[in-house]
């Protein structure tokens, strides 16, 4: 049986090459998108809030020169960033995001396993919500990924000032769905990549079949697969890698044949795979999306 961890899911963070291709592909697979953040650090997102309280993050390089001058300065954040980008391209699914209360000694806990990513990261941003109604969004940062690491990452974040905004409007999806259950990263060898996400998490792994592993946190589960394991179940190939690769999204869905409908107007082409809809990843859309409905 998987423990329960101490850490909820709270977001998860999305490369992407350019916003107006985040916000087309996004808008065709029946999301609402956000106004456009941008971070003092040179990146900017356009964000997709779920009434879970889990959101995506497409992130995109806003200001070359900014974001330099980041990394030089010892932003993880950034510097991670930009590694995924340089070895993996533009698009994609690099970090999970777990939230925490007291960053700080989240950040001492990855020291102590020996899996902290680098330096803590504070930082505030101006939120914006659908009626132009602007607030101030505080965040501590604290980074975790195993020494091998180069593919993924995970962080605690502590929303220190969380925005007085209302999201309601921003959660109300066409394709119906509510938040997300499941995150799936796929290895060669899952027993040896758990470990930075089971501390991340606070919670142990749990051995599943054909040697896939998994964490439960209170409001998802992260599965670790094999590439083997990933395409069996979804239909999906993907290239063989000893270390840990994000690649899919599980989100949930209030009704399949409502999400079908919003698919098909945004001419999205998608697989059944069981009860799954499955969705590959393109253009703006740096992962596989699963949409699946639960009760």
């Amino acid at each position: 049986m998987i423990k329960s961890a101490a850490h909820p899911l709270d977001h998860l963070v999305l490369p992407a090459g350019s916003l107006d291709t985040v916000r087309s592909r996004m808008a065709s697979l029946g999301f609402v998108v956000a106004p456009t953040g941008i971070h003092p650090f040179g990146t900017e997102n356009a964000c997709v809030f779920f009434a879970d309280g889990t959101y995506l993050e497409p992130l995109v390089v806003g200001n070359e020169q900014a974001i330099t001058q980041a990394i030089a300065a010892g932003n993880v954040f950034i510097a991670r960033d930009r590694l995924y980008r340089e070895r993996l391209g533009e698009e994609g699914f690099s970090a999970v995001v777990l939230g925490t209360g007291d960053a700080d000694a989240d950040h001492r806990r990855f020291v102590d396993a020996g899996l902290s990513a680098g330096d803590m990261l504070s930082f505030s941003r101006a939120f914006t919500d659908t009626n132009g109604k602007s607030d101030t969004a505080s965040f501590k940062l604290a980074f975790a990924a195993d020494k091998e690491a180069r593919d993924a990452f995970l962080f605690a974040c502590e929303r220190v000032n969380p925005p007085k905004i209302d999201r309601t409007a921003l959660q109300a999806h066409a394709n119906g769905v509510t938040g997300i259950v499941e995150v799936i990263a796929v290895s060669d060898a899952p027993s040896a990549r758990i470990e930075p996400v089971s501390v991340a998490a606070g919670s142990v792994a749990a051995r599943l079949e054909a040697g896939d592993e998994a964490v439960r946190l209170p409001n998802a589960i992260l599965r670790v697969v094999t590439p083997e394991s990933f395409e069996r179940h979804f239909g999906l190939a993907t290239r063989p890698s000893p270390h840990l690769r994000f690649q899919a999204i599980v989100f949930s869905i209030r009704d399949k044949a409502s999400a079908l409908r919003a698919l098909a107007a945004g001419a999205i082409d998608h697989d059944m795979s069981g009860n799954d809809i499955v969705i590959a990843p393109a253009p703006g859309q740096g992962a596989a999306f699963i949409l699946r409905e639960t009760p």
